[in-house]
């Protein structure tokens, strides 16, 4: 099961080749280089349940809570909201202009301008943002609306960020990662504390989460879209070249299995899709392969190394600004949690999944404003 590890002989990072192998008799696949200990064991009891089919780890797998992050898990009549996690519909969207990097006057004016129309972190904007969703659809209440509706188009904290790059061709995009915000938190939390751990699909319960799940994947990309527009205003005026979204929590009925994707990107064939790095190394534009081992899946970013108290205690700051020159970015001790020495490396991650996708673009980065 643990292809030789023995669980009182494993350290707490696994670094092997042999990872890449398939653990045939469980069908779980880990097509991770890097793993921890921790994130092994959380998929080995995933994989253990009666009602699962199938799973795989992706290159970028970290522990999680319940399930790792980077998991894709396959299961027969049952959602786990604990396997799509707290941030509903959290995922990418990059927007794509006829722009070059000599169209803008001033990075640093770009950035401050951005960070007026997108707020970041706690803050959200000071009045409800229009919007024709109807909460009255949610079956979970457990939320305030106005708040709701405020933090649309609201960036959030974390990993979540908007970046400005230009493609291979030169052409800008406006890359978001954003989620849900409180909304899907708040959901989440709910059915968690309050429900099953794991939901019957055609239950009370079970269909009311995936009605919420739902809603809740259409109000993260509508925020996203607010957002990518809200910053494409303070460019000069463009044309839209392109536009991809694609989000990276969920639950979906595919060929009557339910494919619970935690920190993972959907790769069906022809599918378009984004994947970051992190401050320094940018993002990919992919297509995906629609690779059933892979349970038509990809990584959703570089994936952590190491924790974010653990990166503040470990990483120098320093260091952080050395590797950052030439990107207009905060960079501080503050942000030294979300610093590229935090991740894996996102061209070894990405060099590991081309049997899942292939890449269309390169965005290099010219600014990136965290949440």
């Amino acid at each position: 099961r643990t292809l030789g590890f023995h669980p009182r002989d494993r350290s707490s990072i696994l670094r092997s080749d042999t990872f890449l192998l398939n653990l045939v008799e469980n069908q779980m696949r880990i097509f991770a280089k890097i793993l921890e200990a921790e994130a092994l064991s959380q998929m080995e009891s995933a994989m253990e349940l009666d009602f699962v089919l199938d799973g795989a780890l992706m290159p970028d797998a970290h522990t999680g809570y319940d399930l790792p992050i980077g998991a894709v898990v396959a299961t027969d009549g049952v959602v786990v909201p604990a396997w799509v996690g707290y941030d509903i519909g959290c995922g990418m969207t990059a927007l794509k202009l006829d722009l070059k990097e000599e169209d803008l006057d001033s990075i640093p004016a770009v950035k401050s301008h951005m960070e007026s129309v997108v707020p970041t972190g706690w803050s959200c904007h000071d009045k409800a943002q229009d919007s024709e969703l109807d909460f009255g659809d949610l079956a979970c209440q457990d939320f305030d609306r106005d708040r709701a509706l405020r933090q649309l188009g609201t960036l959030g904290g974390g990993n979540h960020f908007l970046e400005v790059g230009f493609g291979r061709d030169g052409f800008l995009w406006i890359i978001v990662h954003s989620g849900s915000r409180g909304l899907g938190h708040r959901i989440a939390t709910w059915y968690i504390k309050n429900c099953a751990k794991h939901l019957n699909v055609g239950s009370t319960d079970g269909e009311s989460y995936r009605q919420d799940l739902e809603f809740c994947l259409q109000y993260a990309l509508e925020s996203r879209r607010l957002m990518v527009d809200r910053a494409a205003r303070c460019l000069p005026s463009a044309k839209v070249l392109d536009f991809v979204n694609r989000n990276h929590n969920h639950a979906e009925l595919k060929d009557g299995k339910w494919i619970h994707r935690k920190g993972a990107t959907h790769a069906e064939d022809g599918m378009m899709g984004v994947i970051p790095g992190n401050m320094r190394d940018g993002s990919f534009i992919v297509r995906g392969k629609g690779n059933p081992d892979w349970l038509c899946s990809s990584s959703h970013g570089a994936g952590r190394v190491l924790g974010r108290r653990a990166a503040k205690r470990e990483l120098d700051v320093k260091e952080f600004e050395e590797t950052m020159v030439g990107i207009c970015a905060d960079v501080s001790s503050d942000t030294l949690d979300e610093s590229p020495m935090a991740y894996k490396n996102i061209f070894d991650v990405m060099a590991l999944q081309s049997d899942s996708v292939e890449v269309v673009d390169y965005i290099t980065p010219l600014l990136n404003i965290k949440g």
